[in-house]
């Protein structure tokens, strides 16, 4: 970090003469029109992943690097990054025609470092985590005299954050809040000493992840201080440590503070899709997620104007798969339950008539004890937590043992997968795939048409958005088989006896 520091007014004057336009776009700002009509609020969004390198990172790394002394420039710059600061610091440098060392973890997935080495940066892979990389970034930095390029601690990466507020002011008239996400607390910086030197009636709320909320740390702390162990699924606010001038500026200009779950940033990418077909990297919702949170915790209703940044859509693919199952869990659509049911015949078709009308989206269970059984179930909801409590309730009231797993962490992580196994005693078994038509009434009537004519020993299903969803389900036919294929044929879904699976003999039978 530079040794001079600013206050509001030089930094207010530091953003207004900002000349970051030969590279940044200046982006737009996009009602989210569905979002709005759902909270009775007006909510925009600032389209950040619009830029060259789908993040804001390009603002503060050109406006730093462009600042440099002319020596300074010949020499080069250096940075230690495994995301999007590593490309606006590489895409910088390229236009100002300076040499770019980038320090990344040799973990660093191949399409980032391809995407850095495009923009014609050295990469150099070192170190397993990013505090390596970085150490190892500063001895080369000295070494080789190249100059340090920070993520987000130094006044002037600061200022460059800080033009997104500038165009903010000219894009609406009457902001009433402005919501954004914090990691090391750069982008946040800018945007707060900004708004609070010009416009300080506009609130500004900070939104950090629940598994990295070091600047929430700080504040309680009255420093910064290492929080230790980090959720990465918002990688691009992974910060273990509050940058010191940031803390510096956020504990004077911050309004407040929200932290979100994981499953609420799903429900925010989620959000920002449906009304825009973006799709956001999980940190860049997250300022979504913690405007939704906090118009409903402050029950707000009046039409007011309130902007979320969308600050990057460098997404790895395979998140998506996480999110598709966890937006509805985040938005309190669907609640998850572990449920404990008679081993007799009909137990399912009861425990579908406990909870009425209301859809089972995924059930799982695997034939473990002759009196018991431990079923894994979802079920959708239309009134959120208060549904849910009232569902636990009515299936306690009916006999059943019940614990809401909604919120926990392991049990949608890994349990949910886990539930099966060996049966603990010796039976004949024939194991279907079916598809079943995706209607709230297809698990009933295929439970009602089976009747007490077969022990289920094996489910299965998941209903996944698509017009039939698959299902996995084995039938107990020691005591009578020759019957089994009327039962199927009746019903009438496709389906394919799969006995022979390897998987299923390995792992299941």
């Amino acid at each position: 970090m530079a040794e001079k520091l600013f206050e509001a007014q030089e930094y207010l004057q530091k953003i207004l003469l900002a000349r970051i336009y030969e590279v940044v776009k200046f982006t737009p700002l996009q009602k989210l029109d569905r979002l709005s009509e759902r909270l009775g609020v007006n909510i925009m969004l600032k389209r950040e992943d619009r830029q060259p390198i789908h993040s804001f990172k390009l603002r503060g790394a050109y406006n730093k690097i462009k600042g440099l002394s002319p020596a300074q420039i010949k020499a080069g710059v250096i940075t230690a990054s495994a995301g999007n600061h590593a490309q606006g610091v590489a895409l910088s440098a390229q236009k100002l025609g300076i040499k770019a060392v980038i320090v990344m973890p040799t973990t660093t997935p191949d399409l980032k470092v391809d995407a850095v080495r495009h923009f014609g940066a050295e990469v150099v892979l070192y170190g397993d985590s990013f505090n390596e990389s970085y150490d190892y970034a500063q001895q080369l930095s000295k070494k080789k005299g190249l100059t340090m390029i920070p993520p987000y601690d130094d006044p002037e990466v600061i200022t460059g954050q800080g033009t997104i507020a500038h165009e903010l002011i000219g894009q609406c008239d009457d902001i009433d809040t402005i919501f954004v996400q914090i990691g090391g607390g750069g982008l946040a910086a800018g945007i707060a000493v900004y708004i609070k030197s010009l416009v300080p009636e506009i609130k500004v709320i900070g939104v950090e992840a629940e598994g990295s909320a070091c600047m929430k740390a700080a504040l309680q702390a009255g420093k910064p201080v290492d929080i230790g162990y980090v959720s990465h699924f918002a990688d691009g606010v992974a910060v273990s440590k509050a940058g010191t001038e940031t803390f510096r500026l956020l504990s004077k200009y911050l309004d407040d503070i929200v932290t979100c779950s994981n499953d609420e940033i799903c429900a925010a990418m989620k959000d920002i899709f449906d009304d825009t077909r973006a799709i956001a990297e999980p940190s860049g919702a997250l300022s979504l997620a913690g405007l939704k949170k906090y118009v409903r915790e402050h029950n707000i209703k009046a039409s007011s104007n309130m902007v979320a940044i969308l600050s990057g859509a460098n997404v790895k693919f395979h998140t998506l798969r996480m999110v598709a199952e966890r937006c509805d869990v985040g938005e309190m659509q669907e609640g998850i339950l572990s449920v404990e049911i008679p081993e007799i015949k009909g137990s399912f078709l009861n425990f579908c008539k406990a909870i009425g009308d209301r859809p089972v989206t995924e059930f799982s269970y695997r034939l473990s004890n002759e009196e018991r059984a431990r079923v894994f179930a979802s079920i959708e909801l239309t009134e959120g937590k208060k549904e849910l409590n009232e569902i636990c309730k009515s299936l306690k009231k009916n006999g059943y043992l019940v614990s809401d797993l909604t919120d926990d962490v392991l049990a949608k992580d890994h349990v949910r997968y886990m539930v099966g196994g060996h049966p603990i005693k010796k039976i004949k078994e024939k194991l279907f795939h079916f598809e079943f038509p995706a209607t709230s009434q297809a698990l009933t009537r295929f439970l009602e048409t089976l009747g007490d004519s077969y022990s289920i020993s094996l489910f299965h299903f998941r209903i996944t958005g698509l017009e039939f969803c698959s299902v996995l389900c084995g039938f107990d036919v020691t005591d009578k088989e020759e019957g089994v294929m009327d039962f199927i044929n009746k019903i009438g879904y496709p389906y394919e006896e799969v006995t022979s699976n390897n998987t299923y003999q390995q792992f299941l039978r």
